[in-house]
């Protein structure tokens, strides 16, 4: 059993006890001792906002509010960066597959500049017969070399947000 004499109650059950309970010594402290039990209970209540809002929420909690949006965090990033995953997580899932989402995703993990060159792949014509030839779709990331994510990290991430169809390369720079 946890003992948290530091947390208070805003709402103490004796006050709340008719008068003539309030002057019994034995209520009191029997609703004393009920207050130092829920006293935790209320005040996670009373923060309850804290806890969900990840620029706020105490660090064991990210890991969890990060399931709740579908964010993936790694344990070993710093703090700051998973607080910016969380809290990018569903702008991230919108733009998700496009080269505009890979790049706000990539510059967010690695704090650094990146650069992104596809190759297209989407072609018209007016005519329903003409012959299209287009090569396989690909992509190739440029980080520059001072990201404080490997190589091998940024290579992972990338397989994760692009297209499936879509071969990539990471390549760092200086």
């Amino acid at each position: 059993m946890y003992d948290t004499p530091a947390v208070g109650t805003p709402y103490p059950i004796g006050e709340l006890l008719p008068a003539v309970l309030q002057e019994d010594d034995l209520a009191m402290r029997l609703t004393a001792g009920l207050d130092r039990v829920i006293a935790p209970a209320i005040a996670a209540l009373d923060c309850l906002d804290a806890y969900l809002d990840p620029r706020l929420a105490p660090v064991d909690f990210l890991h969890w509010l990060a399931e709740w949006v579908g964010a993936a965090v790694d344990e070993h990033w710093p703090v700051e960066r998973r607080r910016a995953a969380v809290s990018q997580a569903v702008s991230l899932h919108t733009a998700r597959g496009t080269v505009a989402g890979l790049r706000t995703h990539l510059e967010m993990l690695t704090g650094t500049r990146v650069e992104i060159v596809e190759s297209g792949g989407v072609t018209w014509s007016q005519s329903p017969d003409t012959a299209v030839d287009m090569g396989p779709a690909n992509l190739v990331v440029f980080v520059d070399a001072d990201s404080t994510v490997g190589h091998g990290e940024l290579d992972e991430i990338v397989a994760a947000a692009k297209p499936a169809g879509v071969a990539h390369r990471v390549e760092l720079r200086d």
